[in-house]
């Protein structure tokens, strides 16, 4: 059973990794699609909270995501799984790339074709804000985060301030950890 569980989770990750352009914030709503809605691996929520743990960790998003997805699913074997079957096909990709072709960009096609995988590219991440959106739970609070954070990266892009998606998260955070931290009636205890 562990095996058919590690093959499974492979193979789900090297089909996200194979057939997603973009990086992570692109490859969220295809790793939603699989482990979320096909494969049940994790409820909507969860999800959620994964991308949050993902995005602040070091590493690449998508790689954690399927670190993640993998360790809850078989532990340590799963999390080794899941995140070689992300990384190999980029792996293979680049390393076949830059062993053929020197000056790969320079190809018309090639260079038209990445022009098109762009706009893809910008659809999926809007795609995962929007389901991130819906599912989010709606509350006061979670709405004007929302609206506040995304007001001040708009802010960032327009104006190039060298402040990090981040910092905005850790202020959101620390925000959202004192607004529902139940407070003590009646002073000292």
């Amino acid at each position: 059973m562990k095996r058919k569980t590690l093959t499974e989770l492979f193979l789900t990750f090297l089909k996200v990794g194979m057939f997603t352009f973009g990086g992570g914030y692109a490859m969220i709503s295809v790793i939603t699609n699989a482990c979320v809605e096909q494969k049940k691996w994790l409820t909507h929520d969860e999800m959620m909270d994964m991308t949050v743990i993902a995005e602040s960790t070091p590493g690449p998003i998508a790689i954690n995501c399927a670190t993640y997805v993998g360790y809850r699913q078989a532990g340590f074997s799963g999390a080794v799984a899941a995140t070689a079957g992300m990384v190999v096909p980029s792996f293979v990709i680049i390393y076949l790339i830059s062993m053929v072709l020197e000056n790969f960009m320079e190809i018309t096609i090639i260079a038209s074709a990445f022009q098109g995988i762009k706009i893809a590219v910008g659809l999926l991440i809007v795609n995962a804000a929007v389901t991130m959106l819906r599912k989010m739970k709606k509350t006061p609070l979670a709405c004007v985060l929302s609206v506040c954070s995304c007001a001040a990266m708009l802010l960032i892009n327009i104006f190039s301030w060298k402040i990090s998606s981040v910092s905005l998260m850790l202020i959101a955070g620390v925000i959202s950890l004192v607004a529902c931290t139940p407070q003590k009636e009646g002073g000292a205890a």
